[in-house]
C-alpha cells in the first residue's frame, strides 16, 4: 500500500532483523494495533482482496496490520526445501517440522502473549461468526497456511495449535481461507465499517440468517419492494424483518434454527 499511515493509529516499532529487506513484510508493524500474521509459502498472495474496499482502506489507515512470514527462507539445504514425503508412505508431500517450527517461533517473537495460533485445516473446527468476533476482540491472530498434504503433526502438538476449517471442503492451500477469516474478523473491528450498526442485524450475529434487503427502484421487472418497507412504521418493519429472518433460518439452516430455539428456551 502506498498511502500514508494514519499517525494517530500508533507508532511504528523498530526491530532488528537478520533477514534481507525484500523478505520482510511490506506493511509496517504498529504498536498496539490489531495484527494478522500469516505464515505462508506465498506471501505475495497478500493482501489480495484484503487490500480492497473497506478492509483495504482500514489497512492503509493503520487500523489493522498485516504481516507475512515467508516459509521459504526457513527451507533446508541449497534449494530451501520445505517439504518431504510422508512417513510410512503415501501420496503427496508434508511440510517439515524443522521448517515450520522456526517460522512459528519468528511469528511468536513479535506477537503479544495470548494471540491465537491457528492452522487452517479441513479437519479443524468450523469457522463461524462467534470465532470471528473473538478474534476481533483480541489483539490479532497468527494463521499458518498449509500446503500439499499438510503439516507434520509434531508441530501442531508442540505449539498446541488450534485447527480451524473454513468449511467442509478442501482447498489447495490455506491462503484463500486465511483471507476470508481475516476479512470476517477485521470488519468487526471498531471504525472499519462506516456504520457499526450494520454488523448487528446481519446473518449469524444474532443466531439467525439476515432478512431480505431491498433498495430503489421501487419496481423492477414486475417485482415490487414489499409494501411494509415503505410504510414508515418502524416497529412493523422490525417485526417483518425478524419474521423473515426466522423463516429463512428455519428453511435453510435447520441446525441454526434448533440452536436459536434452544437459546430462546433458556
Amino acid at each position: 500500500m502506498n498511502e500514508p499511515v494514519n499517525k494517530s493509529a500508533g507508532r511504528k516499532s523498530i526491530s532488528v532483523s537478520l533477514k534481507p529487506r525484500e523478505l520482510m513484510t511490506e506493511h509496517p508493524r504498529l504498536n498496539g494495533v490489531w495484527t494478522a500474521q500469516i505464515i505462508t509459502l506465498f506471501p505475495k498472495a497478500f493482501p489480495g482482496v484484503l487490500g480492497e474496499s473497506l478492509t483495504g482502506r482500514a489497512l492503509a489507515e493503520g487500523k489493522w496490520c498485516l504481516e507475512t512470514i515467508d516459509l521459504r527462507p526457513y527451507g533446508i539445504g541449497k534449494h530451501k526445501n520445505v517439504d518431504d514425503t510422508p512417513a510410512g508412505g503415501g501420496a503427496g508431500m508434508v511440510l517439515r517440522a524443522d521448517v515450520v517450527g522456526p517460522a512459528i517461533d519468528a511469528a511468536l517473537a513479535s506477537a503479544p502473549v495470548g494471540r491465537p495460533l491457528v492452522y487452517l485445516s479441513p479437519r479443524g473446527r468450523r469457522f463461524d461468526q462467534k470465532m470471528a468476533q473473538s478474534w476481533a476482540d483480541g489483539n490479532g491472530v497468527i494463521l499458518l497456511c498449509g500446503r500439499f498434504e499438510g503439516v507434520d503433526q509434531r508441530v501442531l502438538d508442540h505449539y498446541n495449535i488450534q485447527e480451524v476449517s473454513l468449511g467442509d471442503f478442501v482447498l489447495t492451500g490455506g491462503e484463500i481461507a486465511a483471507q476470508a477469516m481475516i476479512d470476517a474478523a477485521v470488519r468487526l473491528r471498531p471504525d472499519v465499517l462506516g456504520n457499526a450498526a450494520s454488523t448487528v442485524d446481519e446473518s449469524h450475529s444474532n443466531g439467525l440468517l439476515e432478512h431480505p434487503q431491498y433498495t430503489r427502484p421501487a419496481e423492477w421487472k414486475g417485482r415490487e419492494i414489499p409494501e411494509i418497507l415503505s410504510s414508515g412504521h418502524h416497529a412493523n418493519v422490525e417485526k417483518w424483518r425478524l419474521e423473515q429472518s426466522r423463516k429463512l433460518t428455519q428453511d435453510r439452516r435447520p441446525d441454526l434454527w434448533d440452536a436459536y430455539q434452544n437459546k430462546q428456551d433458556d
